[in-house]
């Protein structure tokens, strides 16, 4: 026998008719054509762990840290810390720290450096906490306002807190602060995403 008679396929019993040859275009329908039934995601029928439901305290404790308070109340203590360290370490290699226009061939002691690196770090502190807090909070509520959660919020927000600290200097300040700030905001959101 041929090769081919081998590979026909056998002929149907009696009394049946053969069933029609299967046609691809037909399968791939129904695998990627309008006819395919989308399947439910499932974590657990794929092998993930599934998560069970929150708990009250949960949700609470979910709702509060998405909470403007919260979020600003972060950025204040994060600002503080930051700032604090950046001022110790600006003031660590700043050649008059501990200087005494008075006397100014005196070296100072390291009690008036530590002391001067201090009040340095102390004031770098506040501030950077308060542009922190008032960013933040900033943010938040134009976030609530708009809805959304994308750059537009942070430039807003930028704009206004730039403009807010450098108004203070002036109407000429404020502006400037404002696109400063705002330009800022956008370079390091688009940096971040």
């Amino acid at each position: 026998a041929s090769p081919r008679a081998a590979m026909a396929p056998p002929p149907p019993p009696e009394g049946r008719e053969a069933p029609p040859p299967l046609q691809y275009s037909l399968l791939l329908q129904y695998l990627v054509g309008e006819r395919r039934q989308p399947r439910a995601w499932d974590p657990a029928a794929l092998g993930g762990i599934p998560s069970p439901p929150k708990s009250e305290e949960q949700k609470m404790v979910e709702r509060v840290m998405e909470s403007c308070v919260f979020k600003t109340a972060l950025a204040c203590v994060g600002g503080f810390v930051l700032g604090g360290a950046f001022g110790v370490f600006t003031a660590g290699i700043d050649t008059n720290v501990g200087f005494d226009p008075k006397d100014p061939y005196r070296t100072p002691t390291a009690k008036e450096v530590l002391k001067d690196m201090g009040q340095r770090g102390i004031s770098y502190a506040k501030n950077f906490a308060i542009v922190g807090a008032m960013f933040s909070c900033t943010e938040c509520l134009v976030e609530s306002y708009r809805g959304k959660s994308d750059w537009k919020n942070s430039v807003i927000s930028g704009c206004i807190t730039g403009g807010a600290i450098g108004f203070r200097a002036g109407l000429k300040a404020g502006v400037i602060g404002c696109g400063g700030f705002a330009a800022f905001s956008a370079a390091i959101d688009y940096y971040l995403r």
